[in-house]
């Protein structure tokens, strides 16, 4: 009996010596382990009387719980010491300024879009949308492109392997927007049939478009506004004043000159260039061209179920990465695809 309760005061006091876990599991095994000095006692009970070994084996038991006891409370200081370290080592200053975190903003290409579309909900127009994977028919056949022009070229255009259930001739990214115009006129005349007065469309077609092209200037993905104006006797002169107002307000000017330059696009006719001159400036006198416009080709009319006898209308075609170029004097048009933050960062 006496082995046994100084047993359990040598381990007691080996433990409270003990000041690192892995060491404390080795003092454990010592005592309770296979071999350990505690287990050794319980495997010579065998050898005892009946009396004395029922005697013997409830003080063993006795000390087993109290070295156990002991054991776990140190393992239990242990932990207290080890998270006290812990939190000192990572303690927090409270007097220290906020670190905060970093703004973000708009992309400049994204602030130019939300501008053109404010500009034109002003005067009535509405903002239309389209797939960017779409048919060659929607992309071209329909605009009066016919199936020899360059922009058809595998060197111009990112065709797609066709999908299953398509039927028309091709599946590419769109190369502009204008495909919603077909789409929009199509789903007008869906919506209205052949009413004695069908309402006028106003619409515009903001998007990203794909071209195989790539410099300072272009960009195989970027982005353009499509407009389109139907209706009885709208013409040129309406073309004129629309876009000349929105260029003046775009860029918060009156000292601004817009001319129309005569052009060729195979779904208008006739057809212009626009072009402005700032007369202030960095670019003082200096012609720049803008977007491209016309009066809807009779064609393109029919091929979205508009009477052309009856209707007529104007439609344009402008980059907003290029206004938004002018607008805050960047030169190169890459940086806006480039996600350079020291370059994003100036329009916070």
């Amino acid at each position: 009996m006496h082995n046994i309760e100084q047993l359990v005061k040598d381990a007691a006091a080996e433990f409270a010596r003990i000041d690192d876990a892995a060491q404390l599991e080795q003092a454990k095994a010592r005592y309770l382990g296979k071999s350990g000095s505690l287990t050794e006692l319980l495997k010579a009970l065998g050898q005892l009387p009946a009396e004395e070994r029922r005697s013997q084996g409830a003080a063993i038991n006795r000390a087993k719980d109290s070295i156990e006891a002991a054991l776990n409370e140190r393992r239990e200081t242990l932990r207290r010491a080890a998270l006290s370290a812990q939190l000192a080592a990572e303690a927090l200053d409270v007097t220290l300024p906020g670190r905060g975190r970093g703004r973000g903003g708009l992309h400049p290409a994204t602030r130019t879009l939300e501008r053109i579309e404010q500009l034109f909900r002003s005067i009535g127009f509405e903002v239309a949308d389209g797939p960017e994977i779409e048919t060659d028919w929607h992309n071209f056949t329909a605009l009066n492109t016919p199936e020899n022009h360059p922009a058809r070229s595998m060197h111009d255009t990112f065709y797609l392997e066709e999908s299953p259930g398509v039927t028309a001739s091709g599946v590419l990214l769109r190369t502009h927007t204008s495909p919603v115009q077909i789409r929009y006129l199509q789903s007008h005349v869906a919506q209205y049939g052949h009413l004695a007065a069908m309402p006028e469309i106003r619409i515009i077609a903001p998007g990203r478009v794909y071209r195989v092209d790539s410099d300072a200037t272009h960009s195989p993905m970027f982005h353009q506004v499509e407009g389109l104006m139907v209706g009885e006797n709208v013409s040129f002169a309406d073309l004129k004043g629309v876009m000349a107002d929105f260029l003046r307000r775009f860029f918060e000017s009156d000292d601004l000159e817009v001319r129309f330059r005569p052009s060729f696009f195979p779904f208008t006719e006739p057809s212009a260039e626009i072009d402005v001159a700032f007369m202030s400036g960095a670019l003082e006198g200096r012609w720049l061209e803008i977007a491209g416009c016309g009066m809807v080709h009779p064609n393109v009319l029919a091929n979205g179920g508009i009477d052309p006898e009856r209707y007529t209308g104007f439609a344009f075609g402008m980059g907003p990465d290029r206004l938004t170029m002018l607008r805050y004097g960047i030169d190169d048009l890459r940086l806006f695809f480039d996600g350079d933050l020291r370059f994003l960062s100036q329009f916070r």
